[in-house]
């Protein structure tokens, strides 16, 4: 076996039951000023916005809340919170939430200290300005985006695309999963497969190195016997299993920061775009193809894949399907129309087999016809 490996993370992770409250002098070296950005509902319903709102005015740290984040969210949304940012003066930005919050504050950041960048400019523009120092509290179990320097948006076209660099990180993560003890069934569901996307997808990416596998293996072990009970039961997990899903989630996260995701990702952007199929599902849903390629391209670390799963490649494959429970089907004029676009699609080069732009279409259809 290689033990090679290299691995950089420059997130500062203060996790643990009440971590906000127990870490709240972190603020003092960001400065008095705070942009809080935010969805329309996550960051008050679970808890944590209410709870930074105590810590701030306990410390005397003047606040503004920007909470215009949706799903997927918008390069001009996130540019608008940029001005909300200068214009306030802000010191620093904390971001609530699930992934699209959390990615949407990262380029909040950018933006805020460099106007000269406007919406969808943030993919080639040149960042000239340090970013304003983030802070980031997750609110689901799945994207990671906690630890990851990615920052996936949606451009004015309507297109999903992801940006990633040291200009995407956070300076520190509040991991407290008490925040993720609201989130409905199907969500959960939704955001823990995203979370297993991300373990298995990067175990077998060309990036990969031991150190990563061995965090996408521990994040599998944890997360899947939880999948075979919430597909069993339709009940929310115990608060305790809440507790090891987001813990998960942050072991996937660091997998993901060095070896990135395959063709399920690059896919799935299209059933989020055109069907709105929540992102976690949108990409799970090729998963089961995507092992099938795996142990094609390496059996060994695929039979690791399943030893941490406790299962069968056909048990896998069928409680991933359950999970989904996706009924889409898809005109072959919009299947050909994936076929050009995915031409280009990074993704599939990240993938551990020759599956193509081509197969992908072919997929779709058996899938979706």
């Amino acid at each position: 076996m290689n033990y090679d490996f290299s691995f950089y993370m420059p997130v500062n992770i203060l996790g643990g039951k009440n971590a906000l409250q127990n870490n709240k002098n972190i603020f003092l070296n960001l400065g008095k000023k705070c942009l809080i950005v935010t969805g329309a509902s996550s960051a008050k319903k679970s808890g944590a916005l209410d709870d930074l709102i105590d810590v701030f005015n306990e410390m005397n740290i003047e606040f503004a809340i920007f909470d215009k984040i949706t799903e997927n969210p918008l390069t001009s949304t996130c540019c608008d919170g940029g001005k909300v940012a200068r214009d306030f003066q802000a010191d620093f930005v904390v971001g609530i939430g699930g992934g699209s919050p959390l990615d949407a504050s990262k380029a909040v950041c950018v933006y805020a200290t460099n106007a000269h960048i406007i919406n969808d400019g943030i993919y080639t523009e040149n960042v000239e300005n340090s970013p304003l120092p983030l802070v980031v509290i997750g609110t689901t179990s799945g994207t990671g985006s906690e630890v990851s320097g990615v920052s996936v948006l949606t451009r004015e076209n309507g297109r999903k695309q992801s940006i990633s660099g040291k200009n995407y990180y956070a300076k520190y993560a509040i991991a407290d999963a008490k925040y993720t003890y609201s989130v409905p069934f199907r969500t959960t569901v939704s955001t823990v497969l995203d979370a297993l996307a991300h373990a298995i997808e990067s175990m077998f990416s060309k990036r990969a190195d031991f150190l990563t596998q061995q965090f996408a293996l521990i994040s599998i072990k944890m997360i899947y016997p939880i999948l075979e009970k919430l597909n069993n039961t339709k009940e929310l997990p115990t608060e305790q299993e809440r507790d090891t899903l987001y813990f998960a989630s942050l072991y996937a996260g660091f997998a993901l920061n060095k070896g990135g995701t395959g063709f399920p990702h690059g896919m799935g952007y299209a059933l989020t775009e055109d069907y709105n199929v929540p992102h976690g599902i949108a990409c799970a849903v090729f998963i089961p193809q995507f092992l099938t390629e795996a142990e094609k391209a390496n059996p060994s670390l695929f039979n690791d894949v399943l030893n941490a799963m406790n299962s069968d490649k056909n048990s896998a494959e069928k409680l991933i399907y359950d999970l989904c429970d996706l009924q889409l089907s898809i005109p072959d004029e919009r299947i050909n129309e994936y076929v050009a676009r995915w031409e280009t699609l990074k993704n599939f080069k990240n993938s551990p087999t020759e599956f193509n732009n081509k197969d992908a279409g072919c997929l779709v259809k058996n899938l979706f016809k």
